[in-house]
């Protein structure tokens, strides 16, 4: 029985690593907590049936803290998530300037003449004013392994709904500054 529940442990732990290093959102995050949190209470049975008690108070700790995760990115997260998607619905239909959810500028997909090129992983915007400069632009590769950044100017793009549109073709994009991953530029 053991054994059993030891491969089933191994399996949740495998997976919920993936889906939590990938950040690919706040829900993926989350539900991977909820996988690691099966993968603990199997480990911490395993180590009750064997007799194991650092394995037991290991996991014993490691479900707490898994139960924690899942409420901070499902339930907590989730609430935040949607209160911005209320908040820029709405501004739509009021006077001024419609919103966005700058957290857009760290996970939304880039489209250039109607296409997606890229994913926004970050932006850099003045400290006095709040303006936005550029937004840094990941393209290709895969969880970040073998990417290439961009700098796209602000001035070029504008947020629609869940993703940033920029007025460059695909070519024009291709031809953007590629950054290097720890050295970007000041202006």
């Amino acid at each position: 029985m053991s054994d059993t529940i030891s491969w089933v442990a191994t399996a949740a732990t495998i997976v919920a690593a993936f889906m939590t290093a990938a950040n690919l959102g706040s829900r993926i995050t989350g539900y991977g907590f909820a996988v690691f949190l099966i993968g603990s209470i199997s480990w911490l049975t395993v180590g009750i049936l064997t007799g194991q008690p650092a394995l037991t108070w290991t996991n014993v700790v490691l479900t707490l803290l898994n139960i924690f995760g899942v409420w901070r990115w499902l339930g907590r997260q989730a609430g935040v998530e949607e209160g911005a998607k209320a908040a820029s619905e709405q501004s739509e239909h009021t006077p001024g300037e419609a919103l966005f959810p700058v957290s857009l500028l760290t996970r939304g997909p880039v489209e250039c003449g109607g296409e997606q090129v890229g994913t926004c992983v970050d932006a850099m915007a003045g400290c006095s004013s709040g303006m936005l400069s550029y937004v840094v632009v990941s393209q290709g590769g895969v969880a970040g392994v073998g990417e290439t950044l961009r700098r796209l100017p602000w001035k070029q793009t504008q947020a629609d709904e869940n993703k940033v549109i920029s007025d460059l073709s695909r070519e024009d994009f291709q031809q953007l500054e590629e950054l290097a991953k720890d050295s970007w530029p000041a202006s």
